[in-house]
């Protein structure tokens, strides 16, 4: 390195300790907002959470008893939560496995130039952009027994109405396509923001060397496509496993409790059951769960992490 590289370096880290000096303490005030709302929003809430989990709290009057850990205790005996936390895991893998294939293969056909292309983006990303409470809905009014949309083409066809939502299994099915579809449009575009940061020359190297397309697939966009596949694995299983809007317009966890997920079973525990303390200690338990799954998804997938030259 010559003098005059060393020289400039030093001027550039001079430069850099002069500023920090300077604005340093006015720029780390600028965080205290941002802290502020993750303390009030998301610390206060886990901890207190957590508190009310060890009581006996009904969620309405100002009495409450100290149990310990008694609801935790309950959980392992709980053949409704049991069900639920089934559910949940069928839920959260099944839609986050649907969605990666759908959302791949969306982003590479919709990868390339042709007429339309913006528009078919925006298509399929439109389901992204509406409430999960009007999605349910929409879809409830497609898949009911009486009525529906589905039933009615089903019978002009010459068939008869299926029960769609009447069995637990099918009903289960029905949430997981509908959770699904919905948020395919959030994992395409986190493929294609991929795909386009990887440099053509590397299909043009992989070519000129005798590759095939399966090849140069397999070869170059998976290992390169490993951030985004972080990001949007991780993303939709959190969403998965969190699952509560869609199940509450469709089915509201019925028939009986069979199409529970955790999230809607808190919810009845607390609302339907009145026992806050219960419904607390599920709710730390599914946060526990969702970061260990986290956690693990986060680290798999970071081994297998390409980075590009």
């Amino acid at each position: 390195m010559s003098a005059a590289t060393n020289s400039a370096s030093r001027a550039v880290r001079g430069e850099r300790r002069a500023t920090n000096a300077a604005f340093g303490p006015r720029l780390n005030l600028l965080y205290v907002p941002a802290l502020l709302v993750l303390i009030v929003f998301t610390f206060y809430p886990l901890v207190r959470g957590f508190a009310i989990s060890l009581t006996d709290w009904n969620g309405y009057s100002a009495a409450r008893q100290w149990v310990g850990i008694a609801n935790y205790i309950r959980m392992l005996t709980d053949d409704n939560l049991r069900v639920s936390l089934l559910n949940t895991l069928f839920y959260g893998f099944g839609s986050t496995i649907i969605q990666q294939v759908i959302a791949l293969l969306a982003a590479l056909a919709l990868n390339r130039k042709f007429r339309g292309r913006n528009f078919m983006r925006a298509i399929i990303y439109l389901p992204a952009l509406i409430s999960p409470v009007v999605m349910g809905t929409m879809y409830y009014l497609i898949f009911q027994y009486n009525n529906g949309a589905l039933n009615d083409i089903v019978v002009a066809l010459g068939g008869e109405r299926v029960a769609w939502l009447a069995s637990a299994g099918g009903a289960r099915t029905v949430i997981l396509i509908v959770n699904s579809l919905q948020f395919v449009g959030v994992s395409m575009i986190i493929y294609l923001a991929g795909l386009q940061g990887i440099s053509r020359s590397y299909y043009e190297a992989a070519s000129l060397d005798g590759a095939s397309t399966v090849q140069q697939f397999w070869s170059i966009t998976v290992p390169l496509l490993q951030p985004a596949f972080a990001t949007s694995i991780v993303y939709n299983l959190i969403g998965g496993l969190k699952l509560y809007d869609v199940i509450k317009v469709m089915t509201n966890g019925g028939p009986g409790y069979s199409t529970n997920s955790l999230s809607s079973y808190i919810s009845r525990t607390y609302f339907d059951g009145q026992n806050a303390g219960y419904a607390s200690a599920q709710g730390v338990f599914l946060f526990v769960m969702i970061a260990v799954f986290t956690v693990i998804l986060n680290n798999l997938l970071e081994r297998g992490r390409v980075e590009e030259a």
